[in-house]
């Protein structure tokens, strides 16, 4: 016997079983109960609240310079978590949203890195794609997705270039 054979003779068996138990009335029970899912719902919102408060400076070792992700991305705005993985230029490469996110940790909040795989991580992007729901893909500079923020406290970008990205150019903030 063939192994295409042997598959539609096993899809053809499957189908039969199926057809029977949906004929006798027996059906799967529903994969959540509404207290599981009341449960998941409750998780999930505190994993957003945590992401929120990060996102607005509760966490000190993301800066070291009075800037939060909130001070450039209100509201995670440019953050754009649903166009990732995608090619950045500042690694020359395409990269997940964490690397993203720890770009700007370690360059403007000159902060330390967080673990991509840490309940830390988990909870900026839960807050992110939470409020990203629904936004549709529109790859391409955030410059044209969203307008810019003034900051009017900290100190902003290093004052000597990275080298990174849009920082290979001297963006040296302009005094107010």
């Amino acid at each position: 016997m063939t192994t295409s054979t042997a598959i539609r003779r096993a899809v053809g068996i499957g189908g039969v079983a199926a057809a029977a138990i949906v004929a006798s009335g027996v059906f799967a029970r529903a994969p959540f109960t509404e207290e599981e899912l009341a449960q998941q719902m409750d998780a999930l919102y505190e994993s957003v609240q945590l992401g929120y408060d990060m996102w607005h400076g509760t966490k000190p070792s993301m800066a070291t310079n009075g800037l939060a992700c909130g001070n450039c991305h209100p509201d995670t705005a440019a953050s754009n978590p649903q166009t990732f993985p995608k090619y950045m230029t500042m690694y020359g490469k395409v990269v997940q949203w964490p690397e993203m996110v720890n770009w700007c940790i370690e360059n403007p909040q000159l902060g330390e890195r967080i673990d991509p795989a840490s309940d830390d991580m988990t909870a900026l992007a839960a807050y992110a794609m939470y409020l990203h729901r629904g936004i549709p893909i529109q790859p391409g500079l955030a410059s044209q997705q969203t307008s810019g923020v003034v900051v009017e406290h900290g100190t902003g970008f290093k004052r000597e270039p990275t080298g990174l990205g849009v920082d290979s150019r001297d963006h040296t903030p302009t005094p107010n």
